[in-house]
């Protein structure tokens, strides 16, 4: 087994994208080095590869759209544009569907993709995210490898433990290579 490598600037860009890095050291590497700090993991691996591949620094611009300000929330209302979770929309869907309701990934992704629907469309797709849930495996993002691998370990061993699962997970990350689950990793268990 190979040794997890420091991030630093010594490394190149093959080996780094070879090993499991958190999000917080992939920031401490770039406030290190003057790189920009902000963005999704996959946008600091990015940044990052290109700046051990060229020394270059790269900077996007991030440009915040204003949301529209909505006083009165109702069913007829339509959703506007750049729609971001505030608590004045978390009021009104717990007004309408209950204490229960989260703005749970895929209703924010609904919520943002659909400008000029209604909010009552809005309670509709969620109750049927929340049925698709139910009947299928949600989608897990690229980005997020440990729930990917945590939740096919599970799959593939409905016996073991959660503690038996970061174990075998913080084994595969220290690995180079991929970090989807494979049968192999319980080895690290013992018999």
């Amino acid at each position: 087994m190979s040794e997890r490598p420091n991030l630093d600037i010594k490394l190149n860009s093959k080996t780094f994208r070879e090993y499991y890095y958190l999000k917080e050291e992939l920031i401490d590497f770039c406030r290190k080095n003057d790189l920009q700090t902000t963005g999704s993991k996959l946008e600091l691996t990015e940044r990052i590869s290109y700046f051990l591949d060229t020394g270059k620094k790269t900077y996007k611009i991030h440009t915040t759209k204003k949301a529209k300000m909505v006083d009165d929330i109702t069913l007829d209302t339509t959703i506007e544009e750049n729609f971001v979770c505030s608590e004045k929309h978390r009021a009104f869907y717990k007004e309408q569907i209950g204490n229960n309701f989260l703005f749970n990934v895929a209703f924010q992704k609904w919520l943002k993709s659909n400008a000029g629907k209604t909010y009552e469309n809005s309670i509709d797709a969620y109750y049927q995210i929340l049925e698709d849930k139910k009947k299928n495996k949600t989608t897990i993002d690229k980005q997020f490898e440990y729930n990917t691998y945590i939740r096919d370990f599970f799959d593939d061993n409905k016996d073991k433990s959660l503690e038996q699962a970061i174990k075998c997970w913080n084994y595969k990350k220290s690995l180079k290579g991929n970090n989807k689950y494979e049968k192999d990793d319980l080895k690290i268990l013992g018999s």
